[in-house]
């Protein structure tokens, strides 16, 4: 199979779009993927992997722990969900995208075994066999993998981490993962394995309580948490990124340069070396974490796209990580303006246009474009615009984000700034 084959050979599968549109439920299960690694003769047992789960922040996370492995000339795979533009940016290695070729003749693969499967295997469920299976034909020194959704379910949970990272919890995905942050803290927590190492970030009590019994319960090693066995002692707006101190466990990192926006994601550059200390069970040096450093990306999260005017892109799809965005616009680019938002977002249980709007700072805003995500699950962009509205804020409707874009730009002048938010389909567009 070439890449478009394979594209859609995978497309013939359930994936979480039709799922939520009523079109196969199923009882959440393992059974089929670890029947598919089964006949591939079990990749995901040939390398030590470090799952890493988390509300908001787990893909910049496991960008941030792959780039600190790898400084230390290792084989490193990465395995991310969602992608922006191509299916092969989920599946890297050492940072770089599977050729379209080489994801094309693991699918086909696939393909061939599929016939043999008591159940038929969902979209996702094929495409993280993918990843273990390559992982093991490039035999990587290790694996850092992204939960899709949840924990206790997800695919990816056929693997076994020697470090577990729970980066954040927050209410997202309701309609699967329960809607309490206790009952999400219960399914993310899952992914913990007898005797892993846990990393959690910033959680509230009630959900850390959770993630500790969690712990004890499957046998785990030690439970390390933000703001009491690690934390940021210093962070600091710099040119194209911030300065950060942290300490871990094991040692104090200071004025580190992190070439990204946003207070956060010094938070999630602190789960990431302390999960790169458990791994190694050693401290880091600086020089190798700022080697480490220097090449970090985590595109379509608060990322500077185009100038004159200023264009942030920002695949934020909740209210806490809208917030996240508007504290970091607020602190960074504060003196820039206008400020014009445009937001496209998926419907979901949960999901209020208003709320996500006001966290975004909408009310702040010289204009809210109001666009269709990319998806059958879209919200209307009239909803969007009236939610707007609400919140006392002039807002048009543009019928794609392309025209949303043009439209922002416009408004915005060369002065000025747009942020593009909702939701990673959103996002996604900016980049093909």
């Amino acid at each position: 199979m070439n890449l478009v084959q394979a594209e859609a050979f995978l497309d013939e599968h359930i994936n979480l779009e039709k799922m939520l549109a009523g079109e196969r439920s199923t009882a959440p299960t393992l059974e089929r993927i670890r029947e598919l690694l089964g006949l591939l003769a079990d990749p995901q047992r040939n390398y030590p992997i470090v799952h890493v789960t988390g509300t908001n922040g787990k893909t910049s996370t496991a960008r941030a722990i792959s780039r600190l492995l790898a400084a230390h000339d290792l084989s490193i795979g990465t395995y991310t969900s969602p992608h922006l533009a191509s299916v092969t940016e989920r599946l890297l290695w050492n940072g770089e995208p599977i050729k379209g070729h080489e994801f094309g003749a693991v699918i086909e693969e696939l393909a061939r075994l599929e016939p043999l499967l008591a159940d038929r295997p969902t979209w996702f469920e094929l495409v993280t066999a993918a990843g273990f299976a390559w992982f093991a034909d490039l035999a990587v020194d290790a694996a850092v993998v992204e939960v899709g959704l949840g924990g206790t379910w997800d695919a990816t949970n056929a693997g076994d981490g020697i470090v577990a990272v729970i980066t954040s919890i927050g209410l997202d995905h309701t309609e699967f993962l329960g809607d309490t942050p206790e009952s999400v803290a219960a399914e993310k927590a899952g992914i913990i394995k007898e005797g892993a190492v846990v990393v959690v970030g910033h959680v509230e009590d009630g959900p850390a309580q959770v993630i500790d019994a969690a712990a004890a319960q499957a046998g785990a090693g030690p439970v390390l948490h933000a703001g009491e066995e690690f934390g940021v002692i210093s962070d600091r707006v710099a040119i194209g990124g911030r300065l950060v101190s942290i300490r871990t466990p094991m040692n104090a990192y200071h004025e580190l340069f992190m070439p990204l926006h946003g207070a956060h994601q010094s938070e999630n550059l602190a789960v990431a070396l302390t999960a790169a200390e458990a791994f190694f069970n050693r401290p880091l040096t600086e020089e190798v974490v700022n080697d480490a450093l220097a090449g970090l990306t985590s595109p379509g999260r608060l990322e500077v796209v185009g100038r004159q005017p200023l264009v942030i892109v920002d695949g934020v799809k909740n209210e806490q990580g809208a917030a996240a965005a508007k504290a970091a616009l607020d602190e960074e680019w504060s003196t820039v303006s206008p400020r014009v938002l445009v937001v496209g977002m998926l419907q979901g249980k949960g999901k209020d246009p208003r709320r996500l709007l006001q966290a975004l700072g909408a009310p702040s805003a010289a204009l809210v474009v109001a666009c269709p995500a990319p998806s059958p699950r879209t919200v209307p962009a009239e909803d969007i615009a009236a939610a707007a509205r609400t919140l006392g804020v002039d807002s048009e409707v543009a019928e794609n984000v392309d025209a949303a874009i043009e439209l922002a730009k416009q408004a915005a002048g060369e002065d000025g700034l747009v942020l593009v938010a909702g939701s990673l389909y959103v996002a996604g567009v900016v980049y093909r």
